[in-house]
């Protein structure tokens, strides 16, 4: 049931277009709760605007799309209020300048969503197979390292890409960051799909701005550095090789093993120059777009102004405490006389009372300049010297003045066994507890630039690759019982744009994290180099060493001796794997399906409007459904809509004249091409209404027989294959060789379809349930699965005895190790 709105809001100020978005939203939860609507569709429906279901399977997870992580007050209060009223009073930010509120009713949903519309911010395509938030730089404007500003360049590619028609059919989700420098870690252009970095070259004798650009990049279960598409692609080509970019990932991204359907698979299966010549190529091809390059003419709209004149901290009386956090929370901007104030926010959280308070400091300190960062935090931006000791006492009055601001207490983690359905262990858990650590402790001074990133489960959302120490959840069953352990990542950093990823070194319990941390950094104090870095001393210590420091901490209790180890750091019950099925990016869906389901939808709209006696909108409506189920059948053409009349040509030279469509039904939609609207009174309209059903039961026929006729074709060409293998003549056998001691086989699995990491955990857990040197026999998909599974159980000391290829799948032999 619908929570009833308590604040109040301004429902004039949502945009008709996002009001015309939400009222189909809202239709459409209706229709599904009627059973109405396929799930698989509603699912990926659902999560294009930013609906996300929860580990508890009875509440949804809401993203909220902040492009460039800008924020102002109104924006700040409106936050508060929805995490007061629809969630657990908790709004936070993530590891890609969002926010997330958690335990939301789903009926709940479209007011939400309205309530964000009516000061600025949406929640469509935060999740889903589209491209998500686009990231940026958050001290962008203000760095004194940057190339330039690269602000206005973020907002604009993202208003670009939202629901533009060349980016609704992908395999998997499509990542965006921007950065203003080469050298920091605020952009991490290695890690995205596309990563634009801010760069300048001289032309006819005039700086022009431009970007150096990466494409290909990702983290996941199998993470992958960028590469270099362009070194200069000046400013006005930037949305235009986006948008080819992405048709070239509509086109040329796998579709059936979504283990594999990323952009980064694209790249590294052409290679980065056949992939440039892809995209110059479908670039040659757009029809010119005013969109691409109107924003500039006016990139003085995100120029920033200081609410206070510039002055100095000279002199100024400091609170206790103010020392300590201005080294680490406070970074001077390249203007003089203002500074940038991170507030810390430990696991990324702020509750709505501090939400609040943050945005009365908001107008009172700044002009509303407040950005999220990667890092989980908000910065303020144009904060005027003398006003950071007031500003610190009111940030510590209300919780938030913590230092240690992008440090190694400043730790990072995804959501894990709170909330998601893939986690495996309770990442903000450890995180906290580390964090908890760190502040009784203390960290050397020599260490606090160390990063800590911790994720759930192997896909990264934690962004452990480019941590200096990274974690990631795991587990081992000792007896009868399970315990949480880590798989240990070292090597990485988010410097240079996150130019580094580490690697794997081997498992720890959770328990004992916080002493192998500090026996391997007071290695490193002891024995380093000058100035060698965290990342190169650990390259050069090598796997081998750091195996045996891990070792050390390789042995836990058994569970009748401290049940205790077998409790997820953080919680109070027996550690379970219970994972479920992730909606990271939501089934993959055919854009023909989601535009036939659009079109019962108008029928639907324009049944209503014919019951309340509104003939012409009804009429409009079905003429609408009409036009879009055909533009739908066009989609698997490869054509994309233009305008009706093109749609209604279109369809008569493809579906109509070569006899596909019965033309009994096509003759509805060019006679209500004709016909148009405005004179049609009830009967007409009526029956309007019935010709438009008898047209859209007609596609959802026609497509039906593409998709039985695709279907026997792939099979034919199976059989085809198949009775090629049988009629390769047999080999004449050799002499039998001498007979060999065979190996029993203890067990087997059969995982074919399990994706990673539920493979490789659940091999594991079979495996700790035999003897050493006994022999386990799986199947695994092709794809992550023989790429990953392998490496992984290596990694835990088990051989990998024999793989062998059958077919579109791998069957391995394991010898369990020690």
């Amino acid at each position: 049931m619908a929570t009833e709105s308590l604040a109040p809001y301004n429902a004039e100020a949502i945009p008709p277009d996002a009001e015309r978005e939400i009222a189909i939203y809202e239709t459409q939860l209706g229709r599904f709760q009627a059973d109405q609507v396929p799930e698989k569709i509603f699912t990926e429906f659902r999560l294009r605007h930013g609906v996300y279901g929860q580990r508890d399977n009875g509440s949804q997870m809401i993203r909220i799309k902040i492009p460039f992580g800008g924020l102002n007050a109104a924006q700040l209060e409106m936050l508060a209020d929805i995490a007061e009223e629809y969630s657990d009073n908790i709004v936070h930010i993530t590891t890609r300048q969002d926010v997330q509120y958690h335990y939301v009713d789903i009926n709940n949903t479209p007011e939400l969503m309205r309530r964000f519309a009516s000061v600025g911010i949406t929640t469509k395509e935060a999740c889903g197979n589209v491209v998500r938030n686009v990231t940026a730089c958050p001290i962008t404007g203000v760095c004194k390292d940057e190339t330039f500003d690269v602000t206005p360049y973020s907002q604009a590619l993202s208003d670009f890409m939202l629901g533009h028609p060349d980016a609704q059919d992908f395999g998997r989700k499509f990542k965006i960051a921007f950065s203003g420098c080469e050298q920091h870690a605020c952009g991490l252009a290695y890690m995205h799909d596309i990563g634009a970095v801010a760069a300048i070259k001289e032309v006819d004798g005039k700086p022009k701005r431009g970007f150096k650009l990466y494409v290909g990049g990702g983290l996941g279960a199998v993470p992958h550095q960028a590469k270099v598409f362009d070194e200069f692609v000046p400013a006005e080509e930037l949305l235009p090789l986006s948008q080819a970019m992405s048709r070239v990932f509509s086109r040329l991204g796998e579709r059936k093993n979504r283990n594999k359907a990323r952009m980064k698979f694209v790249v590294a299966k052409l290679g980065i120059e056949e992939f440039r010549r892809e995209v110059l190529a479908e670039r040659e091809k757009l029809y010119h777009d005013p969109a691409w390059t109107a924003f500039m003419e006016n990139l003085d709209a995100y120029d920033e102004e200081p609410l206070k004149p510039p002055t100095q901290l000279n002199g100024a009386t400091k609170p206790e405490g103010f020392d300590e956090w201005y080294a680490s929370n406070v970074q001077l901007q390249r203007q003089p006389g203002y500074a940038v104030v991170t507030v810390t926010l430990p696991l990324g959280d702020i509750t709505a009372d501090q939400t609040r308070a943050l945005a009365d400091m908001a107008r009172k300190y700044v002009k509303e300049t407040v950005r999220t960062t990667v890092e989980q935090n908000l910065v303020l931006r144009w904060v005027t010297m003398t006003d950071l000791p007031a500003l610190y006492r009111e940030l510590k009055a209300i919780g938030l003045g913590d230092p240690g601001a992008e440090t190694t207490v400043d730790i990072t983690a995804c959501p894990g066994t709170d909330s998601c359905k893939l986690g495996v262990s309770s990442s903000r858990g450890l995180a906290a507890h580390l964090r908890n650590h760190y502040i009784k402790t203390g960290v050397s001074d020599e260490l606090k630039d160390l990063r800590i990133k911790i994720s759930g489960c192997p896909n990264s959302c934690g962004q452990h690759h480019i941590a200096n120490i990274g974690f990631f959840g795991s587990s081992r069953r000792l007896g009868g019982h399970i315990a949480p352990y880590y798989q240990v990542f070292l090597g990485g950093h988010a410097t240079e744009n996150a130019s580094s990823y580490g690697l794997p070194t081997g498992k720890i319990h959770g328990r004992y994290i916080p002493e192998f941390i500090a026996e391997l950094t007071d290695k490193y104090l002891d024995e380093r180099s000058t100035d060698e870095s965290f990342t190169d001393y650990v390259g050069r210590l090598g796997k081998a060493e750091i195996k045996k420091i891990l070792s050390k901490y390789d042995k836990i209790p058994s569970y009748e001796e401290d049940p205790s180890y077998y409790v997820d750091t953080g919680d109070t019950k027996e550690f379970q794997l219970k994972t479920g099925v992730g909606e990271c990016a939501g089934e993959l869906v055919a854009v023909v399906s989601f535009k036939l389901e659009d079109a019962d939808r108008l029928i639907y709209e324009a049944g209503l409007h014919f019951e309340r006696d509104e003939y012409v909108e009804s009429a409009k409506l079905g003429y609408e459904a009409m036009i879009k189920a055909a533009d739908g059948l066009l989609t698997t053409e490869g054509l994309q809509y233009v305008d009706d009349e093109t749609t209604v040509s279109d369809f008569r030279n493809r579906f109509f004249e070569p006899g596909i469509f019965f033309a009994g039904f096509a003759g509805h939609l060019f006679k209500a091409a004709k016909e148009g609207t405005d004179s049609l009174d009830q009967e007409l309209t009526h029956r309007r209404i019935e010709e438009t059903t008898l047209f859209v039961e007609e596609a959802h026929n026609v497509y039906n027989r593409m998709r039985i006729r695709n279907e026997e074709e792939e099979q034919s060409r199976r059989s085809q294959r198949r009775k090629r293998r049988e009629a390769v003549p047999a080999r004449i056998p050799k002499a039998p060789p001498k007979p060999e001691k065979v190996e029993e086989i203890v067990d087997s699995l059969d995982l074919k379809g399990v994706a990673c990491p539920f493979n490789y955990v659940r091999t594991k857990i079979r495996l700790e349930t035999m003897a050493v040197n006994q022999l386990l026999e799986i199947t695994i998909d092709d794809g992550d699965p023989i790429e990953n599974v392998p490496k992984s159980l290596a990694n835990d000391g088990h051989e990998i005895v024999d793989t062998k290829k059958i077919g579109q799948h791998y069957r391995l032999l394991i010898r369990r190790g020690e």
